[in-house]
C-alpha cells in the first residue's frame, strides 16, 4: 500500500505547493527574463525510476554553456558561471521549485534518491547503479540533507574536485539512497520533508543523524 499512498501524497502535496508558490515564481520569471541570458527554465536529462531517462525541470541558475566550461558538471562555491542571482537561488534551494510539475506528471517524488546525469551516476559503484533508482527519485531525499552545502565541500578541498566527488561523495551519498530503499514509509518521508526544511534553517544540524541513528557511516566522506 505504500506506493498508493506515496503517490496519493505527492499529487495532494504538489498540487497544493504550486498554488500556494505560484505568486512567488512570477517574480523570479521576471527578473530571470531580464538578467543573464534571459531564459527561465533549465531542462536537463536525468536518470530515473529503473534508470529510465526524464527531463528534470528547474529554475536557470547558471550560463547555458556551463557544462563546457570551468569545472563542468561540478559546482563550487561562487561559482563564476553563475547568473546573477544563480547562488540565492541554488543557496535557498528555490531553484528546485519547478520540480513540482516533475512529481505531478509522475517522474519524480516530494522525497526519494536525487534524480543524476549520467556522469555522476556513474560515480556510483557498480551494485548502488543498478538499484538505487528502485525508487521514484525525489526533490529531496537522505542524501540531499546530507550533501546539502556540497559545493563548499567542493570548493574547501586541496584534492582534484572530480577525484574528490567520485572516492569521498559519490560512495557515501551512494550508501545514503540505497538505506533509503531499505528504510523508505511515510514516517521516513516526513521525517526528511522536515528535516529539508530543518536544514535551510540550520544549514550544519546534526540532527538527521539523531532521527535516523542508522545512517550509513561516514568513511571518506571526512577526506579533505
Amino acid at each position: 500500500m505504500y506506493p498508493f499512498f506515496k503517490r496519493l501524497f505527492d499529487l495532494l502535496v504538489s498540487l497544493i505547493v504550486f498554488l500556494i508558490i505560484l505568486p512567488f515564481m512570477i517574480p523570479i520569471v521576471i527578473i530571470l527574463l531580464l538578467t543573464g541570458e534571459h531564459y527561465v527554465f533549465y531542462l536537463q536529462k536525468r536518470i530515473g525510476y529503473k534508470n529510465r531517462y526524464f527531463n528534470i525541470i528547474k529554475f536557470a541558475t547558471m550560463l547555458k554553456n556551463s557544462p563546457n566550461m570551468g569545472t563542468g558538471l561540478i559546482t563550487v562555491r561562487n561559482d563564476p558561471r553563475l547568473l546573477p542571482i544563480g547562488g540565492f537561488l541554488r543557496m535557498t534551494k528555490i531553484n528546485e521549485l519547478p520540480q513540482i510539475l516533475n512529481v505531478l506528471k509522475g517522474d519524480m517524488s516530494i522525497v526519494g534518491p536525487r534524480p543524476l546525469v549520467d556522469k555522476t551516476f556513474n560515480a556510483y559503484p557498480e551494485d548502488i547503479r543498478k538499484h538505487v533508482y528502485d525508487s521514484v527519485p525525489g526533490i529531496t531525499g537522505i542524501g540531499s540533507i546530507i550533501f546539502r552545502d556540497e559545493e563548499q565541500l567542493l570548493t574547501n578541498t586541496k584534492m582534484d574536485r572530480v577525484e574528490y566527488y567520485n572516492r569521498v561523495i559519490a560512495p557515501y551519498k551512494g550508501e545514503l539512497e540505497m538505506w533509503y530503499n531499505k528504510h523508505k514509509s511515510l514516517r521516513v518521508d516526513f521525517w526528511i520533508i522536515f528535516l529539508t526544511a530543518w536544514s535551510i534553517i540550520s544549514p550544519n544540524t546534526k540532527l538527521p543523524h539523531k532521527v535516523f541513528k542508522n545512517l550509513p557511516e561516514r568513511t571518506f566522506a571526512d577526506i579533505q
